[in-house]
């Protein structure tokens, strides 16, 4: 039995071969014997390379040994030896597989941590109808403010039931044939500022057939109306029982207009104050306190009557509107006058709210923008 050592690239692999030699004379010459040359012989015998060792004493010829190996053939050497291509493919499979992970990772770790922008309408619709959509943790752990019952109009879709106020307007105009006195267009400038400052505090001069109109367009707001006639509040309050109004008396006459322009001229009406404590004839002192103790965001002066001598006119209304309007802490009040096209309206509105302040006129009515005169001293009474 001889010892071969098989010297792949890998490992080295040991054989054992059977050798079973046929007598041979040593005078034959030629290319069938095995020569010794060392102490050993080599010999290839194909692939894998055989190191065949035995004692050179009696030589061997190669082509009459006959090899029993107890290992089946070697695999060819494509499938033994490493493919050179193989390492750079594996490299690059390696490094996606890596950038394919990190890529994950990046994903599910923003999906976790990031906060939620602020969604788009549609992405809003989205989340109504998709019960299992949740907000991030931040924004749980933020506050929520408190959502005020149906706050203001239009309405919002977080609160589809309409007011009180809008339901009763609607079924009131609907079933009347009676129209509010102003005219769509001069409505729609009080409507403009309405619509920016409700709900607001609104004073009104009058109380008519537009009162509930006027309540509801400030809804969520305090809107006051101030009546001469106390028989027709009594009437109006017996259909429209939420109208916040009170009886008030005007001992002045409308042909008495002349000589009360010349009072208000004087000194004493151009100082600024409270008008229960105003020393000019035309303010007036017999309001509710509460009335002078709020400051108004909108003052409409639509009475008392002035369209006879004998009716009271509206010359101390309007003084009074514009007094309360100057004496008010900060901002400014919205001050508007119906029938400027009578000579009270129209002298009274320009002296006492002043053309400076006049910022619009439609049809008959008038609508001044009065500051305050408390956050500035030496602001002349008007501009």
């Amino acid at each position: 039995m001889i010892i071969i050592s098989s010297h792949t690239r890998t490992r080295t692999r040991t054989y054992n071969i059977i050798l079973s030699p046929i007598p041979f004379s040593r005078k034959t010459k030629g290319n069938n014997f095995l020569s010794p040359v060392s102490s050993f012989h080599q010999y290839r015998l194909g692939w894998p390379q055989f190191i065949i060792k035995y004692p050179p004493q009696e030589p061997f010829p190669l082509s009459l040994l006959s090899l029993s190996l107890s290992k089946e053939k070697p695999e060819t050497s494509r499938t033994m030896r490493p493919n050179k291509n193989q390492s750079p493919i594996n490299i690059k499979i390696i490094t996606l597989s890596l950038f394919f992970l990190l890529f994950l990772v990046l994903v599910a770790w923003s999906s976790f941590s990031s906060p939620r922008s602020n969604p788009s309408p549609k992405a809003e619709n989205d989340d109504l109808t998709n019960p299992s959509s949740s907000l991030s943790t931040d924004e749980e752990d933020q506050p929520k403010p408190s959502t005020p019952a149906c706050p203001t109009l239009p309405l919002t879709p977080t609160c589809t039931k309409t007011p009180p106020s809008l339901a009763n307007a609607l079924v009131h105009y609907v079933t009347t044939n009676i129209t509010p006195q102003q005219t769509l267009k001069e409505i729609s400038v009080t409507l403009k500022v309405l619509e920016k400052k409700s709900p607001c505090n609104f004073l009104v001069f009058g109380l008519g057939h537009d009162s509930l109109m006027w309540t509801s367009l400030n809804h969520g707001g305090r809107t006051v109306f101030l009546e001469e006639d106390k028989a027709w509040i009594e009437q109006i309050t017996e259909k429209l029982p939420s109208l916040e109004s009170y009886h008030v008396t005007y001992d002045t006459r409308v042909h008495q207009a002349a000589g009360l322009m010349e009072t208000g001229m004087g000194d004493e009406c151009k100082v600024v104050s409270d008008p229960r404590f105003s020393k000019c004839q035309l303010a007036l002192k017999g309001f509710p306190s509460d009335i002078y103790d709020m400051e108004w965001d909108l003052i409409m002066v639509d009475a008392p009557t002035g369209y006879h001598d004998e009716a009271p006119g509206r010359m101390t209304a309007i003084y009074t509107a514009g007094l309360m309007a100057r004496n008010r802490e900060n901002g400014e009040t919205d001050v508007f006058v119906h029938d400027v096209d009578r000579v009270v309206e129209d002298k009274f509105s320009k002296a006492f709210l002043c053309e400076g302040y006049l910022t619009e006129q439609e049809g008959r009515l008038r609508h001044f923008i009065i500051p305050s005169h408390r956050t500035r001293s030496g602001r002349p009474f008007c501009p």
